[in-house]
Protein backbone atom coordinates (compact mmCIF):
# COMPACT_ATOMS: atom_id res chain seq x y z
CA UNK A 1 0.00 0.00 0.00
CA UNK A 2 1.22 3.40 -1.02
CA UNK A 3 1.21 6.53 1.20
CA UNK A 4 1.14 6.49 5.12
CA UNK A 5 -2.32 5.71 6.81
CA UNK A 6 -1.82 9.26 8.54
CA UNK A 7 -1.62 10.82 5.16
CA UNK A 8 -4.69 8.68 3.83
CA UNK A 9 -6.68 10.04 6.21
CA UNK A 10 -6.04 13.41 5.84
CA UNK A 11 -7.10 12.56 2.38
CA UNK A 12 -10.16 10.68 2.19
CA UNK A 13 -11.58 13.41 4.63
CA UNK A 14 -11.29 16.03 2.22
CA UNK A 15 -12.37 13.79 -0.41
CA UNK A 16 -15.74 13.14 1.11
CA UNK A 17 -15.99 17.25 2.10
CA UNK A 18 -14.87 17.95 -1.29
CA UNK A 19 -17.49 15.89 -2.75
CA UNK A 20 -20.06 17.03 -0.87
CA UNK A 21 -19.27 20.63 -1.65
CA UNK A 22 -19.17 20.10 -5.58
CA UNK A 23 -22.60 18.23 -5.13
CA UNK A 24 -24.59 20.65 -2.82
CA UNK A 25 -24.39 18.22 -0.13
CA UNK A 26 -26.56 15.76 -2.01
CA UNK A 27 -24.51 13.11 -1.59
CA UNK A 28 -22.86 10.68 1.73
CA UNK A 29 -20.04 8.93 1.75
CA UNK A 30 -21.34 4.95 0.91
CA UNK A 31 -25.08 5.99 0.08
CA UNK A 32 -25.92 5.33 -3.16
CA UNK A 33 -25.25 7.30 -6.12
CA UNK A 34 -27.59 9.03 -7.97
CA UNK A 35 -30.18 7.70 -10.15
CA UNK A 36 -28.77 6.29 -13.57
CA UNK A 37 -28.46 10.07 -15.59
CA UNK A 38 -29.63 11.82 -13.10
CA UNK A 39 -26.23 13.26 -11.27
CA UNK A 40 -25.88 16.67 -13.23
CA UNK A 41 -28.90 18.09 -11.50
CA UNK A 42 -27.61 17.90 -7.85
CA UNK A 43 -23.60 19.35 -9.13
CA UNK A 44 -23.22 23.06 -8.13
CA UNK A 45 -20.73 22.37 -10.43
CA UNK A 46 -19.15 20.01 -13.43
CA UNK A 47 -15.23 19.20 -13.82
CA UNK A 48 -14.47 18.88 -17.06
CA UNK A 49 -11.93 15.91 -17.94
CA UNK A 50 -10.12 14.24 -20.85
CA UNK A 51 -9.28 10.31 -20.53
CA UNK A 52 -6.93 9.75 -23.73
CA UNK A 53 -7.76 5.73 -24.64
CA UNK A 54 -4.77 3.73 -26.83
CA UNK A 55 -7.09 2.59 -29.68
CA UNK A 56 -10.03 3.33 -31.27
CA UNK A 57 -13.33 2.97 -29.98
CA UNK A 58 -14.10 -0.98 -28.87
CA UNK A 59 -15.13 -3.37 -25.68
CA UNK A 60 -10.91 -2.99 -24.80
CA UNK A 61 -12.29 0.40 -23.49
CA UNK A 62 -15.89 -0.56 -22.67
CA UNK A 63 -16.12 0.41 -18.59
CA UNK A 64 -15.34 4.72 -19.93
CA UNK A 65 -17.89 4.48 -22.81
CA UNK A 66 -20.92 2.87 -19.88
CA UNK A 67 -19.76 4.98 -17.60
CA UNK A 68 -20.54 8.24 -19.80
CA UNK A 69 -23.65 6.70 -21.67
CA UNK A 70 -24.99 5.59 -18.66
CA UNK A 71 -24.75 8.88 -16.69
CA UNK A 72 -22.29 7.35 -13.99
CA UNK A 73 -19.48 10.11 -14.85
CA UNK A 74 -22.66 13.15 -14.79
CA UNK A 75 -23.26 11.45 -11.45
CA UNK A 76 -19.94 12.20 -10.38
CA UNK A 77 -20.16 15.48 -11.37
CA UNK A 78 -17.88 15.10 -14.13
CA UNK A 79 -18.21 15.43 -17.69
CA UNK A 80 -16.11 13.27 -19.34
CA UNK A 81 -14.39 13.47 -23.32
CA UNK A 82 -13.23 10.31 -24.52
CA UNK A 83 -10.42 10.35 -26.77
CA UNK A 84 -10.08 7.41 -29.08
CA UNK A 85 -6.65 6.59 -30.12
CA UNK A 86 -5.04 5.92 -33.07
CA UNK A 87 -1.49 4.21 -34.31
CA UNK A 88 0.22 7.77 -33.92
CA UNK A 89 -1.21 8.27 -30.51
CA UNK A 90 0.55 7.44 -27.11
CA UNK A 91 -1.50 8.16 -24.29
CA UNK A 92 1.60 9.05 -21.87
CA UNK A 93 2.46 11.68 -23.88
CA UNK A 94 -0.79 13.54 -24.26
CA UNK A 95 -0.68 13.21 -20.46
CA UNK A 96 2.61 14.69 -20.37
CA UNK A 97 1.93 17.52 -22.38
CA UNK A 98 -1.57 18.35 -20.46
CA UNK A 99 -3.88 17.09 -23.50
CA UNK A 100 -5.93 14.90 -21.16
CA UNK A 101 -5.91 14.23 -17.31
CA UNK A 102 -6.36 10.21 -17.60
CA UNK A 103 -4.62 8.17 -19.88
CA UNK A 104 -4.70 4.34 -20.73
CA UNK A 105 -1.34 2.60 -20.87
CA UNK A 106 0.43 -0.63 -20.52
CA UNK A 107 2.76 -0.45 -17.71
CA UNK A 108 6.00 -0.93 -19.59
CA UNK A 109 5.36 1.20 -21.93
CA UNK A 110 4.41 3.97 -19.50
CA UNK A 111 7.34 2.95 -17.40
CA UNK A 112 10.18 4.37 -20.21
CA UNK A 113 8.08 7.21 -20.82
CA UNK A 114 8.51 7.87 -17.07
CA UNK A 115 12.44 7.30 -17.70
CA UNK A 116 12.44 9.31 -20.22
CA UNK A 117 10.89 12.38 -18.44
CA UNK A 118 7.26 12.02 -18.42
CA UNK A 119 6.31 12.69 -14.66
CA UNK A 120 3.23 10.25 -15.05
CA UNK A 121 1.67 7.86 -12.29
CA UNK A 122 -0.51 4.90 -12.52
CA UNK A 123 -3.62 5.67 -10.08
CA UNK A 124 -5.36 2.29 -11.09
CA UNK A 125 -3.91 -0.90 -12.39
CA UNK A 126 -7.84 -1.83 -14.18
CA UNK A 127 -6.41 -4.89 -16.06
CA UNK A 128 -4.98 -7.52 -13.67
CA UNK A 129 -4.09 -10.05 -15.96
CA UNK A 130 -1.90 -9.61 -19.73
CA UNK A 131 -4.07 -10.38 -22.47
CA UNK A 132 -1.21 -11.27 -24.71
CA UNK A 133 -0.67 -14.97 -26.54
CA UNK A 134 2.04 -16.84 -28.36
CA UNK A 135 -1.05 -18.96 -31.04
CA UNK A 136 0.45 -21.63 -33.46
CA UNK A 137 -1.37 -24.21 -35.01
CA UNK A 138 -1.90 -27.38 -33.14
CA UNK A 139 0.10 -29.94 -36.12
CA UNK A 140 3.51 -27.80 -34.99
CA UNK A 141 3.40 -29.29 -31.97
CA UNK A 142 4.20 -25.76 -30.07
CA UNK A 143 2.73 -25.93 -26.61
CA UNK A 144 5.32 -24.53 -24.09
CA UNK A 145 7.83 -21.68 -25.49
CA UNK A 146 11.08 -24.67 -25.41
CA UNK A 147 8.94 -25.27 -28.97
CA UNK A 148 10.18 -22.16 -30.52
CA UNK A 149 13.40 -23.36 -31.02
CA UNK A 150 14.23 -23.61 -34.81
CA UNK A 151 11.24 -21.60 -35.51
CA UNK A 152 9.72 -18.30 -37.13
CA UNK A 153 7.89 -16.62 -34.44
CA UNK A 154 6.04 -13.47 -34.80
CA UNK A 155 5.78 -10.36 -33.14
CA UNK A 156 4.47 -6.79 -33.47
CA UNK A 157 7.74 -4.96 -31.65
CA UNK A 158 6.83 -1.12 -30.60
CA UNK A 159 7.23 -2.29 -26.89
CA UNK A 160 5.02 -5.15 -27.11
CA UNK A 161 7.58 -7.98 -27.46
CA UNK A 162 8.96 -7.87 -23.82
CA UNK A 163 7.20 -10.77 -22.49
CA UNK A 164 7.95 -13.20 -25.46
CA UNK A 165 11.33 -12.04 -24.70
CA UNK A 166 11.97 -12.94 -21.76
CA UNK A 167 10.14 -16.51 -21.80
CA UNK A 168 12.99 -17.05 -24.57
CA UNK A 169 15.59 -16.00 -22.07
CA UNK A 170 14.37 -17.69 -19.09
CA UNK A 171 13.67 -21.13 -21.02
CA UNK A 172 17.08 -20.86 -22.76
CA UNK A 173 15.69 -21.13 -26.30
CA UNK A 174 17.99 -21.58 -28.72
CA UNK A 175 17.64 -20.68 -32.53
CA UNK A 176 14.86 -18.49 -32.68
CA UNK A 177 13.87 -16.30 -35.60
CA UNK A 178 11.95 -13.31 -34.87
CA UNK A 179 9.76 -12.03 -37.38
CA UNK A 180 8.44 -8.99 -37.75
CA UNK A 181 4.52 -9.32 -37.74
CA UNK A 182 2.17 -7.23 -38.51
CA UNK A 183 -1.40 -6.19 -36.84
CA UNK A 184 -3.49 -9.20 -38.57
CA UNK A 185 -2.82 -12.70 -38.37
CA UNK A 186 -2.31 -13.08 -41.77
CA UNK A 187 0.86 -14.13 -41.26
CA UNK A 188 0.24 -17.45 -39.49
CA UNK A 189 -2.99 -17.71 -41.28
CA UNK A 190 -0.99 -18.11 -44.73
CA UNK A 191 1.94 -20.19 -42.03
CA UNK A 192 4.58 -17.89 -43.51
CA UNK A 193 5.28 -17.84 -39.22
CA UNK A 194 4.70 -20.33 -36.77
CA UNK A 195 4.12 -18.64 -34.10
CA UNK A 196 1.91 -15.15 -33.61
CA UNK A 197 1.72 -13.00 -31.03
CA UNK A 198 -2.20 -11.85 -30.29
CA UNK A 199 -3.58 -10.72 -27.82
CA UNK A 200 -6.59 -12.70 -26.07
CA UNK A 201 -10.02 -10.48 -27.01
CA UNK A 202 -8.61 -9.43 -30.80
CA UNK A 203 -5.99 -10.80 -33.11
CA UNK A 204 -6.99 -14.70 -31.53
CA UNK A 205 -10.38 -14.08 -32.11
CA UNK A 206 -9.53 -12.83 -35.97
CA UNK A 207 -8.21 -16.42 -37.05
CA UNK A 208 -11.38 -17.89 -35.05
CA UNK A 209 -13.18 -16.10 -37.45
CA UNK A 210 -11.44 -16.77 -40.67
CA UNK A 211 -12.96 -20.07 -42.97
CA UNK A 212 -10.38 -22.94 -43.05
CA UNK A 213 -10.50 -23.68 -46.94
CA UNK A 214 -9.91 -27.93 -45.51
CA UNK A 215 -13.48 -27.91 -43.80
CA UNK A 216 -15.59 -24.66 -45.50
CA UNK A 217 -16.11 -23.76 -41.70
CA UNK A 218 -14.65 -21.50 -39.19
CA UNK A 219 -11.49 -22.38 -37.44
CA UNK A 220 -12.25 -23.49 -34.05
CA UNK A 221 -9.78 -23.30 -31.07
CA UNK A 222 -8.55 -27.14 -30.79
CA UNK A 223 -7.21 -25.99 -34.25
CA UNK A 224 -4.69 -23.88 -32.55
CA UNK A 225 -1.90 -24.05 -29.57
CA UNK A 226 -1.82 -21.50 -27.14
CA UNK A 227 1.09 -19.98 -24.48
CA UNK A 228 -0.32 -17.85 -22.51
CA UNK A 229 2.52 -15.62 -19.81
CA UNK A 230 -0.11 -15.34 -17.53
CA UNK A 231 0.78 -19.16 -17.31
CA UNK A 232 2.30 -19.84 -13.27
CA UNK A 233 5.12 -22.08 -14.86
CA UNK A 234 5.98 -19.46 -17.78
CA UNK A 235 5.24 -16.11 -15.51
CA UNK A 236 6.53 -13.40 -17.94
CA UNK A 237 3.24 -11.65 -18.07
CA UNK A 238 3.37 -8.03 -17.82
CA UNK A 239 0.60 -5.26 -16.24
CA UNK A 240 -1.11 -3.62 -19.63
CA UNK A 241 -4.38 -1.10 -19.29
CA UNK A 242 -3.95 0.90 -16.39
CA UNK A 243 -5.35 4.62 -15.56
CA UNK A 244 -2.44 7.25 -15.58
CA UNK A 245 -2.20 10.99 -14.21
CA UNK A 246 0.57 13.58 -14.38
CA UNK A 247 2.00 13.68 -10.88
CA UNK A 248 1.81 17.43 -10.80
CA UNK A 249 -1.87 17.27 -11.30
CA UNK A 250 -2.81 14.68 -8.61
CA UNK A 251 -0.82 16.43 -6.53
CA UNK A 252 -3.43 18.97 -6.18
CA UNK A 253 -5.95 17.91 -3.96
CA UNK A 254 -8.98 19.39 -5.69
CA UNK A 255 -7.98 16.97 -8.47
CA UNK A 256 -7.22 13.76 -6.16
CA UNK A 257 -10.71 14.23 -5.50
CA UNK A 258 -12.01 14.67 -9.50
CA UNK A 259 -9.69 11.13 -9.62
CA UNK A 260 -11.57 9.08 -6.95
CA UNK A 261 -15.11 10.50 -8.89
CA UNK A 262 -13.29 9.11 -12.08
CA UNK A 263 -12.33 6.03 -10.98
CA UNK A 264 -15.59 5.57 -8.67
CA UNK A 265 -17.76 6.01 -12.07
CA UNK A 266 -15.73 4.11 -14.26
CA UNK A 267 -15.22 1.20 -12.16
CA UNK A 268 -19.24 1.34 -12.10
CA UNK A 269 -18.92 1.19 -15.61
CA UNK A 270 -17.18 -1.87 -15.58
CA UNK A 271 -18.99 -3.68 -12.77
CA UNK A 272 -22.40 -2.82 -14.42
CA UNK A 273 -21.09 -4.94 -17.54
CA UNK A 274 -20.46 -8.18 -15.57
CA UNK A 275 -25.16 -8.38 -14.79
CA UNK A 276 -25.45 -6.30 -18.48
CA UNK A 277 -23.11 -7.64 -21.01
CA UNK A 278 -25.21 -7.37 -23.98
CA UNK A 279 -26.47 -3.84 -23.11
CA UNK A 280 -22.21 -2.97 -22.59
CA UNK A 281 -21.81 -4.26 -26.43
CA UNK A 282 -24.67 -1.91 -27.39
CA UNK A 283 -22.81 0.91 -25.88
CA UNK A 284 -19.71 0.10 -27.66
CA UNK A 285 -21.00 -0.30 -30.85
CA UNK A 286 -22.89 2.85 -30.52
CA UNK A 287 -19.88 4.83 -29.75
CA UNK A 288 -18.30 3.54 -33.22
CA UNK A 289 -16.87 0.47 -33.31
CA UNK A 290 -15.76 -0.43 -36.49
CA UNK A 291 -15.33 -4.02 -35.48
CA UNK A 292 -18.59 -6.22 -35.48
CA UNK A 293 -20.84 -7.49 -33.18
CA UNK A 294 -19.97 -10.95 -32.18
CA UNK A 295 -15.73 -9.46 -32.46
CA UNK A 296 -17.09 -7.38 -29.98
CA UNK A 297 -19.01 -9.71 -27.85
CA UNK A 298 -15.89 -11.73 -27.43
CA UNK A 299 -13.92 -8.82 -27.08
CA UNK A 300 -15.64 -7.91 -23.80
CA UNK A 301 -16.27 -11.36 -22.46
CA UNK A 302 -12.30 -12.17 -22.61
CA UNK A 303 -11.45 -8.07 -21.34
CA UNK A 304 -13.97 -8.82 -18.41
CA UNK A 305 -11.70 -12.33 -17.84
CA UNK A 306 -8.50 -9.57 -17.69
CA UNK A 307 -10.06 -7.41 -14.61
CA UNK A 308 -12.27 -9.87 -12.96
CA UNK A 309 -11.91 -11.62 -10.78
CA UNK A 310 -9.87 -8.58 -8.85
CA UNK A 311 -7.69 -9.40 -5.79
CA UNK A 312 -7.78 -6.47 -4.26
CA UNK A 313 -10.93 -4.88 -5.70
CA UNK A 314 -10.85 -3.19 -9.42
CA UNK A 315 -8.29 -1.30 -10.05
CA UNK A 316 -6.45 -2.19 -6.71
CA UNK A 317 -2.70 -2.76 -7.95
CA UNK A 318 -1.72 -6.25 -7.00
CA UNK A 319 1.76 -5.87 -5.63
CA UNK A 320 2.96 -9.25 -6.62
CA UNK A 321 2.08 -8.40 -10.38
CA UNK A 322 3.53 -5.35 -10.19
CA UNK A 323 7.09 -6.63 -9.11
CA UNK A 324 6.81 -9.18 -12.01
CA UNK A 325 6.31 -6.77 -14.52
CA UNK A 326 8.85 -4.53 -12.90
CA UNK A 327 11.29 -7.33 -13.03
CA UNK A 328 10.41 -8.12 -16.78
CA UNK A 329 10.72 -4.39 -18.20
CA UNK A 330 14.10 -3.90 -16.59
CA UNK A 331 15.92 -7.14 -17.66
CA UNK A 332 14.27 -6.64 -20.73
CA UNK A 333 13.76 -3.16 -21.84
CA UNK A 334 16.96 -1.18 -22.85
CA UNK A 335 15.62 2.07 -21.52
CA UNK A 336 15.29 0.13 -18.43
CA UNK A 337 18.40 -1.93 -17.77
CA UNK A 338 20.00 -1.37 -14.70
CA UNK A 339 16.85 1.46 -13.43
CA UNK A 340 15.53 1.28 -10.42
CA UNK A 341 11.44 1.94 -10.86
CA UNK A 342 10.69 4.10 -7.52
CA UNK A 343 7.43 3.16 -4.93
CA UNK A 344 5.80 6.89 -6.53
CA UNK A 345 5.22 5.29 -10.06
CA UNK A 346 1.98 3.73 -8.50
CA UNK A 347 -0.27 4.73 -5.69
CA UNK A 348 -3.11 2.92 -4.48
CA UNK A 349 -4.97 5.51 -2.09
CA UNK A 350 -7.29 6.66 -4.73
CA UNK A 351 -8.83 3.32 -6.44
CA UNK A 352 -8.94 1.93 -2.84
CA UNK A 353 -11.20 4.74 -1.68
CA UNK A 354 -13.38 4.69 -4.87
CA UNK A 355 -13.15 0.39 -4.47
CA UNK A 356 -14.37 0.97 -0.56
CA UNK A 357 -17.37 3.67 -1.94
CA UNK A 358 -18.79 1.18 -4.36
CA UNK A 359 -18.32 -1.92 -1.75
CA UNK A 360 -20.50 0.36 0.82
CA UNK A 361 -23.32 0.14 -1.85
CA UNK A 362 -23.01 -3.27 -2.19
CA UNK A 363 -21.47 -3.51 -5.40
CA UNK A 364 -19.22 -6.53 -6.12
CA UNK A 365 -15.90 -4.67 -6.99
CA UNK A 366 -14.05 -8.02 -6.76
CA UNK A 367 -16.23 -10.31 -9.62
CA UNK A 368 -15.08 -13.31 -8.08
CA UNK A 369 -17.99 -15.24 -9.90
CA UNK A 370 -17.17 -13.95 -13.40
CA UNK A 371 -16.95 -16.86 -15.61
CA UNK A 372 -16.78 -16.44 -19.31
CA UNK A 373 -19.99 -17.16 -21.69
CA UNK A 374 -19.67 -19.07 -24.62
CA UNK A 375 -19.58 -16.17 -27.32
CA UNK A 376 -20.60 -17.68 -31.28
CA UNK A 377 -18.17 -15.69 -33.44
CA UNK A 378 -19.28 -15.32 -36.80
CA UNK A 379 -17.59 -15.16 -40.22
CA UNK A 380 -14.79 -11.81 -40.05
CA UNK A 381 -16.60 -11.15 -36.51
CA UNK A 382 -19.78 -9.85 -37.90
Amino acid sequence: MRHSTKWRMVALAAVVGLIVAACGGGETEGAPAPAEGGGEAACSSVDSVKVQLQWFAQAQFAGYYVAKDKGFYADECLEVEILEGGVDIVPQQVLATGGAEFGIAWVPKALVSREAGANIVNIAQVFERSGTLMVSWADTGITHPRDWAGKKVGNWGFGNEYELLAAIEKFDVPDVELVAQDFTMNALLNREIDAAQAMIYNEYAQVLEAVNPDTGELYQPEDLNVIDFNDPEIATAMLQDAIWVEEGWIADEANQDIAVRFLRATFRGWIYCLDNFDDCVGVVLDNGSALGESHQQWQLNEILALIFPATNGIGVMNEALWDQTVEVATSQIPDLQGVTIPDSAYRTDLAEKAVADLQAEGLDTKGAGYTKRTITLREGGE
